[in-house]
């Protein structure tokens, strides 16, 4: 049954694409594709996790975020007055707090518990604080005093951008490796509570630490994978193109990049859309399945419950971090502030549930038909709230449909949920 579905509802998925561009713009139709493919990505990382492992993940906004941060930290060119004025300074108190948290795990394992090792590890701690911070603090302080309207960073390593997504994947590995090593040995809602916590911290840390990525001020003019528009609207070959399928270059452009963004993005999601069907079958997958289903049993046969739930976590959370970096690659700056959890937490659970728990191809269908339904409630609300209210005399209650047509999308989104659990509670292509 799923596969006879799956291809009707890719269809209808296509063709409210293709109305989107008759009826409003291919600029428009395009935009929503792209961010479709890139919040299907997110929903596969977090499908991995839960669909294949029962993981509940409600830091998905960390892992995102910290993709973005990685298109900064590769991409961006360095900043060589910032690195002369603390940059080295700041690597020191950074290699300083590592050996004192080192230094501090080993104690604990080599001494015998009881007072000594207590006080010895606090004491450990208490003086690798005071150095990192007498290091850490001053050399902060220079680099954001270089010309802050500006820089007032480090900058980055001046890599080619596509790089950039791949360590974007492994921060969000990292972050998640550092989570779930603590938190999977202890009950289950341990490890929502934990990513909930790290997402919130990693975005704090964004906006506050303006040495690493400007904090609130934002970077931007991020490097990019594909031609300007303005580069391409000067290039001969370009606007001979143009001239022939009768064109403005200047919109002609902009769809142009639009389109080989979508090219990067889909042969992405194919790859990865691959690499999980096929792990999904392998034995592996089918192990993961029996763990996620009784590991009472799994663990009764051998199986490494725990370290198995670790692999797959890290695993989700690298997904989730590449398609971070790819969105930022995207939008072209990192904007911390923009990191919220109702979009890239709650909605990101939504196109899951909604597409199909378990199923990868769900996961993408919900991902492109959420965020689709995301972009578009809001104009179809307004013309259906202008279309009752043409003849009502002007007033209160016409002024108060109108201005609260923004809640058209928060009101979609939850009606589309519980419509779905009610009628489809396995999804719209549920796990076979």
């Amino acid at each position: 049954m799923t596969r006879t579905r799956a291809p009707l509802y890719f269809a209808a998925m296509a063709a409210l694409i293709l109305a989107v561009g008759f009826l409003q713009s291919w600029n428009s139709a395009l935009s929503i594709l792209n961010m479709g493919l890139i919040s299907a990505i997110m929903a596969l990382g977090v499908n991995l996790q839960w669909g294949y492992a029962g993981l509940f993940n409600v830091g998905v906004m960390g892992f995102v975020a910290l993709g973005g941060l990685a298109v900064v930290l590769t991409s961006m060119a360095p900043v060589p007055a910032a690195w002369a004025a603390g940059g080295g300074r700041v690597l020191l108190a950074l290699v300083v707090g590592v050996i004192a948290i080192v230094a501090a795990a080993l104690t604990f394992k080599r001494l015998p518990k009881g007072r000594i090792r207590g006080a010895v590890i606090a004491a450990i701690l208490i003086v690798g604080l005071w150095a990192y911070r007498t290091l850490f603090d001053p050399a902060v302080a220079a680099i954001e005093a270089v010309n802050p309207a500006v820089t007032g960073y480090l900058g980055g390593l001046g890599l080619p951008v596509l790089l950039a997504w791949p360590v974007g994947a492994l921060l969000a590995a990292g972050a998640a490796w550092l989570v779930a090593k603590t938190a999977l040995g202890l009950r289950s809602d341990y490890l929502a509570i934990a990513t909930l916590g790290i997402a919130e911290i990693i975005v704090a840390m964004m906006k506050n630490e303006d040495w690493l990525s400007r904090g609130v001020k934002n970077v931007n003019g991020l490097p990019r994978p594909v031609p300007y528009e303005i580069d391409l609207q000067q290039a001969d070959w370009f606007l001979t193109l143009m001239h022939k399928i009768g064109m403005d270059p200047v919109t002609g452009s902009s769809i142009f990049v639009k389109l080989l963004y979508a090219g990067f993005f889909l042969a992405v999601i194919v790859i990865i859309v691959t690499a999980m069907e096929l792990a999904l079958k392998s034995p592996w997958g089918r192990m993961m399945r029996a763990i996620r289903d009784n590991e009472v049993a799994a663990e009764a046969m051998g199986k490494d419950v725990t370290g198995r739930h670790l692999q797959i976590f890290v695993l989700g959370a690298a997904i989730i971090g590449f398609a971070g970096a790819m969105m930022t690659t995207l939008d072209g700056q990192l904007t911390p502030t923009t990191y919220q959890p109702l979009r890239y937490t709650f909605l990101v659970w939504v196109m899951v549930i909604v597409g199909g728990s378990g199923n990868n191809w769900g996961a993408v269908l919900g991902g492109m038909l959420i965020w689709f339904l995301w972009v578009e409630v809001e104009p179809i609300g307004a013309w259906i709230v202008g279309l009752l209210t043409s003849g009502m005399e002007d007033g209160t209650l016409k002024s108060g449909l109108i201005e609260r047509v923004a809640y058209m999308r928060y009101l979609t989104m939850g009606i589309i949920l519980l419509v779905v659990l009610r009628f489809s509670p396995r999804g719209l292509l549920p796990e076979k």
